[in-house]
C-alpha cells in the first residue's frame, strides 16, 4: 500500500506543479526557492534519520511548504496573503493552534490517534514543538486553497442554490448533533463517528457565519459561487496526501488507532480515511471564521444587491436629502431657462453633483451644488436687468 500512496501522492503534485506552470504569470519570488531548498534538505535529512530534523520535520515541512505555496500563488495572482496580509497571516496561524485543540479534545475520549516516537524532549519543547505543528494546520489548508483557486477552474458563474432559513436551523441543529453524540455515547462505541466530527462543525458553523455577515460557503452557493468551496475540497485531499507522505518517514509521528480497516492503510492513514480530509478542510474554513468573527479579527460582509442600496449609502442619502433637493431644483432651473453663455455650465454643473450624489460622494456633493446655486444667483439677477 505504500507504493500506491506514493503514486498517488506523485500524481496529486504532478497536478499542482503541471497547472502552476501553465498559469503563471511572472517570476517564481526567492522566497518560495529558499522554501523549496529548505524542504529539500530537511527530508533529506529526515529520510537519513538525521536529529533533531527527523523530530521536527512535520513542522519544518510545513513551514517549508507554506512559503512554497505562497510564492506559488504570488507568481500566478501578483497577490498572496504572506506577502500582502502577513499579520492577517499570522493571525490564521495563531488562532490554528486552540482550533485543532478541539480535535485533541475529542480524541482524549474516541481516541482515534496517538503521538510517539523521536528523541526525548523535555515537556517545554514538547509543547513548543507541538504548538508550531499545530499552528501549520489552518495555514496548509487556506494557502493550498488559494493555490488552487488561482487556477481558476472553477471561474464560471453556475445556478444559485439557496437555502431557507428553516434549511439552516435544520443544518445548524443536525450538526450540533454530530458534534454531540460522539462524545455522549459509550467511549468504545463513540470512536466509530469520529467522522461526525469531522463534517459536524461545517453544518453548525456555516450557517452562523452566513448570519453574522462573515464569509461562509452557504453565501458563495446562494451567489452561484461554487470556486471557494470546490477549491476548499481539493485542498483538503491535497493536503492530506502531504500530512500522510511526511508523517510516514518522520520520527515524531502520530499512528491511527480508530477500530476500522487497521489492515489497509496507505501510510499510516487506514485507505478511508483520507476522505475525511474533504470535509475537514470545509471545517477550517468555518471554524477559524467564526472564531475570528468572535475575536473580531474579520470584519463582517456588507451585503450588497443591486436592488438595494447598502446601509451606508442608504444613510448617506437620507442624510443629505437637503441637497439632494437644492440639486433637483438647481437641474431644474438650469433646464427651463433661455440659453446663454452661462446656462451650458450651470446645467453641467448641476448634473455633476447628482451624479456625484447618486455615487454617495457626498463630500463632493455640496461644494459642487453650491456652486451650482451661486451660478443660478447669477443668473437671476442678469434676467432681472
Amino acid at each position: 500500500m505504500v507504493k500506491l500512496g506514493v503514486t498517488l501522492f506523485a500524481c496529486t503534485i504532478a497536478v499542482l506543479v503541471a497547472e502552476f506552470f501553465r498559469r503563471r504569470t511572472r517570476g517564481y519570488p526567492a522566497y518560495g526557492w529558499i522554501g523549496l531548498g529548505c524542504l529539500a534538505v530537511s527530508q533529506w535529512l529526515m529520510f537519513h534519520g538525521v536529529e533533531p530534523v527527523a523530530t521536527f520535520f512535520t513542522p519544518i515541512a510545513w513551514t517549508c511548504y507554506a512559503l512554497i505555496a505562497d510564492a506559488a500563488v504570488f507568481a500566478i495572482r501578483s497577490r498572496s496573503r504572506i506577502r500582502d496580509t502577513p499579520a492577517q497571516f499570522a493571525k490564521l496561524a495563531l488562532l490554528s493552534i486552540p482550533l485543532w485543540l478541539i480535535f485533541e479534545a475529542y480524541n482524549l475520549r474516541l481516541k482515534n490517534w496517538t503521538y510517539g516516537g523521536g528523541i526525548p524532549l523535555s515537556l517545554p519543547v514538547t509543547w513548543l514543538a507541538y504548538a508550531w505543528a499545530f499552528a501549520t494546520i489552518w495555514p496548509g489548508i487556506f494557502l493550498t486553497a488559494d493555490l488552487v483557486e488561482s487556477f481558476g477552474w472553477w471561474q464560471d458563474s453556475f445556478r444559485p442554490i439557496r437555502f431557507t432559513r428553516a434549511t439552516q436551523n435544520a443544518s445548524m441543529i443536525a450538526g450540533a448533533a454530530l458534534v454531540i453524540v460522539p462524545v455522549i455515547l459509550p467511549a468504545w462505541l463513540g470512536a466509530y463517528l469520529f467522522a461526525a466530527v469531522w463534517v459536524g462543525f461545517v453544518f453548525l458553523l456555516d450557517p452562523i457565519n452566513l448570519r453574522r455577515g462573515l464569509p461562509s460557503f452557504e453565501a458563495d452557493l446562494s451567489a452561484g459561487q461554487t470556486g471557494r468551496f470546490l477549491s476548499f475540497l481539493v485542498s483538503g485531499w491535497v493536503c492530506g496526501w502531504l500530512w500522510e507522505f511526511w508523517n510516514y518517514w518522520a520520527s515524531q509521528k502520530w499512528n491511527y488507532t480508530f477500530p476500522i480497516m487497521q489492515g489497509e492503510k496507505i501510510f499510516e492513514m487506514p485507505a478511508l480515511g483520507y476522505l475525511g480530509f474533504l470535509p475537514f478542510a470545509l471545517e477550517c474554513f468555518v471554524m477559524y471564521y467564526f472564531a475570528a468573527g468572535i475575536l473580531r479579527w474579520e470584519k463582517p460582509l456588507r451585503a450588497r444587491t443591486p436592488a438595494q442600496p447598502q446601509p451606508q449609502a442608504a444613510t448617506a442619502m437620507l442624510k443629505s436629502w437637503p441637497v439632494l433637493i437644492l440639486g433637483l431644483l438647481i437641474a431644474g432651473t438650469a433646464g427651463s431657462r433661455p440659453a446663454d453663455a452661462s446656462s451650458p455650465s450651470l446645467a453641467e454643473s448641476a448634473k455633476n453633483g447628482l451624479q456625484m450624489l447618486y455615487a454617495h460622494a457626498t463630500d463632493r456633493v455640496i461644494p459642487e451644488f453650491l456652486e451650482c446655486g451661486s451660478r443660478v444667483a447669477d443668473l437671476l439677477r442678469n434676467l432681472r436687468n
